[in-house]
């Protein structure tokens, strides 16, 4: 049995009702691979030719501009990484992904999923649920970000992603924020002391 089976095929079953016939079909496109910090999952300039599943660990997507680190995104257990844009159209990736501890990952192989969807709705609809679960995540932060503060920002974290903020570094944390670390300790102060 494959390190993170039982975890990747419960969350695929959280998704929609799928089918033993559909697991064992899938099976064959799915791999199990660590990492170990600081390990890039995908490089900027590469093509993105899989679906992360992390089972343990956690990683982060982000841009490096002028040799400075802009952070976009951080993903737990039980949660799909990619890069959607690159994955679909089989163009480079403009940002990296990259394992921020050690991680556990079952890679979903791209070119076998979309064969074994040509020959399987269940797949091909699986495939579409996984990649409509990660547009909606991303699509609920991007609103967070133009609409909010960046105190409010934390305090939506707080409430709706509190492992990012319990495990993610401060310094990284006020990168994905979008302001100095100084100002987020400063907002934490702030909000500690109401």
């Amino acid at each position: 049995m494959m390190i993170g089976e039982k975890e990747v095929l419960g969350f695929l079953r959280s998704l929609m009702p799928f089918s033993d016939q559909g697991w064992e079909l899938l099976r064959p496109a799915l791999m199990s691979r660590e990492f170990r910090k600081n390990d890039f999952l995908l490089e900027q300039g590469a093509i993105c030719r899989s679906l992360f599943y992390v089972v343990k660990g956690y990683c982060k997507t982000y841009y490096e501009i002028e040799g400075e680190i802009k952070n976009t995104g951080f993903f737990f257990e039980n949660e799909i990484v990619t890069n959607i844009n690159s994955f679909g159209s089989g163009e480079q990736s403009e940002f990296n992904i990259m394992a921020c501890e050690p991680v556990t990952i079952v890679v979903i192989d791209r070119e076998k999923l979309f064969e074994i969807s040509k020959h399987s709705a269940e797949i091909e609809a699986l495939g579409r649920s996984c990649i409509r679960r990660y547009a909606v995540r991303q699509e609920e932060l991007l609103t967070v970000f133009q609409l909010y503060s960046a105190e409010e920002r934390l305090g939506y974290l707080e409430k709706n992603r509190p492992e990012l903020v319990q495990r993610v570094p401060i310094s990284q944390l006020a990168s994905f924020l979008g302001v100095r670390r100084e100002t987020l300790s400063r907002i934490r102060r702030r909000r500690v002391s109401r």
